[in-house]
């Protein structure tokens, strides 16, 4: 049966029992001949069908061991007590056919509710995308905007590569993998990028990396490591910066990125971690040119304070216990690091999770961290946190400061 309660105010919805075998005609034929005339012309269902105020006869029958039952569903838009009073004439008919049969009214039902129903159900779809067109539509405009924004700033260094604005001016070049890096770079105010676009390093980094502090930053998977081997072979890059591993650089977030670029190491110490070396085996051949005369001095300045250094240092290193540089023999090529309390491990954990670990460990007797890493200025900050005062380490990145209470050493000072 197809009655579309939305169409109609009422629905007389009845039962059918019938003693014998009977069909939809007979029953539609029985309603319509033992109500005519039963109500008066005003309440004749032909005449109401025609007016529009009764629906169809809508019959579903079913006939079993010589006997028949069913349903018959009737919509109307009379009012109520039209209505019921149809309703209550459905139950006079006594015979359908040959047969005798009962009709009972089941139930009465409004219509009208399954509107509301209908109209609530929409009204709330309606108004939860009114909320989300609203709350996007700012973000939307900010996000188009800035966008048009990063895509006007990014040039075209030497007319080819994708960069950003400082380029040209900067005396240090972050040099990434493609313009979407250079892109993400520009969201998060870092302007002095340029994009090698491959694995075939093009000639004008070559060239820029001679005269600039040069900063690889690249993704974490095997494309970067290409590149950075490529970008050692041919051109003088310093720092070597890669994004956490299986992510790429123009997805990373600004808290990402700070700490990627923050956990640099120096060129020479990447090569002497993964057994590589610059063609001719030479560090690099000639010093950069420095964009200022005044920058260049402090650096000449300030040989005479780092060999000053290195004989305190190299004492330190040897009143060390010797069990430092047995524990670091034991994790090469582990990627772990040890907490030790004194001379007795306290606990072994991945490098990747340190940070979490040292905040677990703060104030109950760790003292010295020993690793199978590189000593960055991140863990150089966090570490004493934690307690720690002795860090022992493959190998060191530039720090910006040497730290105070803090002893750092690089197995080269062990051995």
């Amino acid at each position: 049966m197809n009655i579309d309660p939305t169409s109609s105010k009422y629905v007389i919805k009845a039962s059918i029992r019938a003693n014998g075998v009977v069909n939809k005609s007979d029953v539609v034929g029985a309603v319509f001949g033992q109500t005519e005339g039963l109500l008066g012309d005003e309440l004749d269902l032909r005449d109401l069908q025609k007016s529009g105020r009764m629906g169809r006869v809508e019959v579903d029958v079913k006939s079993d061991k010589g006997k028949s039952t069913g349903e018959i569903v009737i919509s109307s838009s009379m009012d109520q007590v039209e209505t019921s009073v149809f309703a209550a004439a459905l139950e006079t008919v006594e015979r359908v056919g040959p047969c005798k049969a009962t009709v009972k009214i089941t139930s009465l039902e409004d219509s009208r509710s399954t509107k509301r129903e209908v109209i609530i159900e929409r009204a709330r779809s309606l108004l939860i995308n009114l909320i989300k067109d609203s709350r996007t539509a700012g973000s939307t405009i900010t996000d188009t905007v800035r966008q048009a924004l990063q895509i006007e700033e990014i040039v075209r260094f030497k007319g080819k590569l994708p960069a950003g604005p400082n380029v040209a001016s900067s005396d240090a070049v972050i040099v990434v993998e493609g313009r979407g890096d250079v892109l993400n770079l520009l969201k998060h105010g870092i302007k002095n990028s340029v994009a090698v676009e491959g694995t075939n390093v093009p000639k004008e980094v070559v060239v820029l990396s001679k005269e600039r502090t040069v900063t690889a930053f690249v993704d974490g998977d095997r494309g970067g490591q290409m590149i950075i081997q490529e970008l050692l072979q041919v051109a003088e890059v310093d720092f070597i910066a890669r994004a956490p591993e299986n992510t790429e650089v123009e997805y990373l977030t600004h808290k990402q990125i700070m700490k990627s670029l923050r956990d640099k190491t120096t060129a020479e110490l990447f090569m002497e971690q993964n057994k590589c070396a610059r063609p001719g085996g030479e560090a690099k051949s000639k010093p950069k040119k420095s964009r200022t005369s005044a920058k260049a001095k402090p650096s000449k300045m300030a040989a005479k304070p780092a060999k000053e250094a290195a004989a305190p240092a190299k004492e330190a290193a040897t009143a060390a216990s010797p069990i430092f540089l047995e524990q670091l023999n034991q994790l090469e090529g582990s990627k772990n690091a040890r907490l030790m309390m004194g001379e007795e491990l306290a606990d072994e954990v991945l490098i990747v999770g340190l940070p979490e670990v040292l905040e677990s460990h703060k104030n109950n007797g760790v003292d010295t961290l020993i690793m199978d890493g590189v000593i960055t200025p991140h863990l150089v900050e966090l570490a004493p946190k934690a307690g720690i005062k002795t860090i022992v380490a493959q190998g060191k990145a530039i720090l910006p400061r040497e730290p105070i209470g803090l002893s750092l050493f690089e197995k080269k000072d062990l051995t």
